[in-house]
């Protein structure tokens, strides 16, 4: 017998997310002018969003540029066919002033517009296919291309984000935000 998981999971609202996440939902809201469909939807296991959070906030302040953090976070969210990041973080990356040539490149399976961006990215993916397995070759190449061994974990920091979102909203088909619809992306 198949399950429908989809109508097994809700898309919160502050009054009907769980009593304990309410102040949260609360304050992501006014900090943010909405609440994204996905907090509304982790709203329903409140140590997933605040988990969630917390490694959001840990990925902002990684040894990462604007600029490296969107080629890792997109290149995940690509590789695991998220309709939702994608675009949500099409509209992060403009707001951080990434420049538009790397977001389409990434939403497009295209090179990077530099090579050590293109060696992040093919590092990452790497990781993501491989469970974190890299070869010497491919670990040779991105400490070559002048990153750290402190930004190879630091992937696999990201990489424990997006699961979070990627899969949740796999499993919700979370509706896109009015505010990505622009960035709509499949």
């Amino acid at each position: 017998m198949e399950i429908n998981i989809v109508k097994k999971l809700n898309l919160h609202t502050i009054d009907s997310a769980p009593e304990a996440i309410q102040p949260k939902l609360q304050e992501l809201k006014a900090n943010l002018g909405m609440l994204p469909n996905l907090y509304g939807v982790l709203a329903a296991a409140p140590e997933a969003l605040k988990a969630y959070l917390e490694l959001h906030q840990h990925v902002l302040n990684s040894s990462f540029n604007a600029e490296e953090i969107t080629v890792v976070w997109q290149t995940i969210n690509v590789e695991h066919r998220c309709t939702y990041c994608v675009p949500a973080h099409t509209g992060i990356a403009l707001s951080m002033k990434v420049d538009n040539a790397i977001i389409e490149a990434l939403r497009n399976k295209q090179a990077m517009p530099n090579e050590k961006l293109e060696v992040l990215h093919q590092t990452t993916l790497a990781m993501v296919r491989s469970r974190g397995q890299l070869t010497d070759q491919q670990a040779e190449a991105f400490f070559a291309a002048g990153f750290s061994k402190q930004q190879l974990i630091e992937i696999v920091l990201v990489l424990s984000q997006k699961v979070i979102s990627n899969y949740v909203n796999h499993l919700a088909e979370t509706p896109l935000d009015k505010a990505f619809e622009k960035f709509a992306w499949s």
